[in-house]
Order: structure tokens, then C-alpha cells, then sequence
């Protein structure tokens, strides 16, 4: 797994020229990190293809951690405007399983970017938690499930969903299951956690 390189706090665009660089950089590595694996991925070549000087790639992106990690939070942030609405009378567990289905196939299309920008997450949330995804994608599973005033236990059911998903998509990525294999286990797995949302009686302390 990679790892955060740089203990330094990765700098923020704020005028219109940084944030079109910025977007610029984000591109940029998305096309080099679809065609090649991510320890191939050369910050100097991302720099050059985005037409940026390297000090500027590394200002915004102190490792390839960082700048994956970036990817797939702009990425997700996509798909935020493309959510999934519920269907009127539609289960919750359904209209999710639409959602992870849809974000599977992107993630799927790309193996070796998804791979970078998968690891890259986890990597980050393994020291700051609130940098990675996690929450800005439940916040698309909450909305998707026409959730509106989520209880504890339903969000923890949504934690556990998604890491699921992660194991299915990770599963699919290593060839070990079919894509269609991957969302009917996606389908199945939304149905299993979801379908029923009462607590469970605590056993940790029997």
C-alpha cells in the first residue's frame, strides 16, 4: 500500500489560474494513471503533461498519495452531480445498489487508475481519517437511500456497506470475479445489510 509521503499539509488553489492548474495536474494524472501502474507514475511527467513547473505539482500534491487520493475525491465529487434520486416507493437498499453499481462501472473501466486512486484513499484515511472519501461518499449513498435524518445504527450499516463494496470492487480488479459477478454480489450485499435496519442485539459483551 502506498503511503503518505510528506507530513506536509497539501496547499489549497485559490484564484481561478491555481484551480485551472490544479484541474490541470488532476487530468493529467488521471490519463497517465489509467495507462500505467501507479509506482510507474512519474510526478515529473504528470507535471509536464499538465503543463505546470514540478514545485507547483508538489505544492498541491506532496506524494502520488496525495495526488490519487485528490483524483478520487474530484471524482466522486462528479458523481455527487450525477447522484442517483430515489424512485418514488423505491427501497433504499435498491436506489444504493443502482449508485455503487453506476460508480463500480467507472471505477471497473479504468483497473489500473482505480487501483492507484483505491489505495491511494486508503492510505490517507489510514492516518487522517477525514481526508480520505469515506464521508463525501456517504453522503451519496444517504442521499441515494433518501435518507434524511440517519440514525447511528444506519450509518454504521452504511460504513459496512461500503467497505464491503470496496472488497467486491478490489476482488473484481485482482480477476477473481467477473464485472457482472461484481454487481450481483453488489446488489446482494445492499440487500443483506440494508434491507432490515433495527439494531441488533450487542453480542461483543455476552
Amino acid at each position: 500500500m502506498p503511503r503518505v509521503a510528506e507530513d506536509r499539509a497539501p496547499a489549497e488553489p485559490t484564484s481561478p489560474e491555481q484551480k485551472e492548474r490544479y484541474r490541470r495536474i488532476l487530468r493529467a494524472a488521471a490519463r497517465h494513471g489509467a495507462v500505467k501502474e501507479m509506482e510507474r507514475v512519474q510526478m515529473l511527467d504528470v507535471a509536464r503533461d499538465a503543463g505546470v513547473a514540478i514545485a507547483t505539482l508538489y505544492r498541491y500534491f506532496p506524494s502520488k498519495t496525495h495526488l490519487f487520493t485528490a483524483l478520487m475525491r474530484s471524482q466522486v465529487e462528479r458523481l455527487a452531480e450525477l447522484a442517483v434520486e430515489p424512485v418514488p416507493g423505491e427501497p433504499a437498499e435498491e436506489a444504493i445498489a443502482r449508485l455503487l453499481i453506476r460508480s463500480g462501472r467507472w471505477l471497473l473501466s479504468t483497473p489500473l487508475l482505480a487501483h492507484a486512486m483505491m489505495q491511494s484513499n486508503n492510505a490517507t484515511v489510514a492516518q487522517t481519517p477525514s481526508a480520505g472519501v469515506t464521508e463525501a461518499f456517504t453522503d451519496l449513498m444517504l442521499t441515494a437511500g433518501g435518507f434524511e435524518e440517519p440514525t447511528d445504527h444506519e450509518l454504521r450499516l452504511l460504513r459496512l456497506l461500503e467497505q464491503s463494496w470496496y472488497g467486491i470492487l478490489i476482488t473484481a480488479l485482482n480477476g477473481h470475479i467477473t464485472h457482472e459477478q461484481a454487481e450481483a454480489d453488489t446488489v446482494l450485499v445492499c440487500r443483506a445489510l440494508l434491507r432490515e435496519r433495527e439494531p441488533v442485539d450487542d453480542l461483543t459483551s455476552a
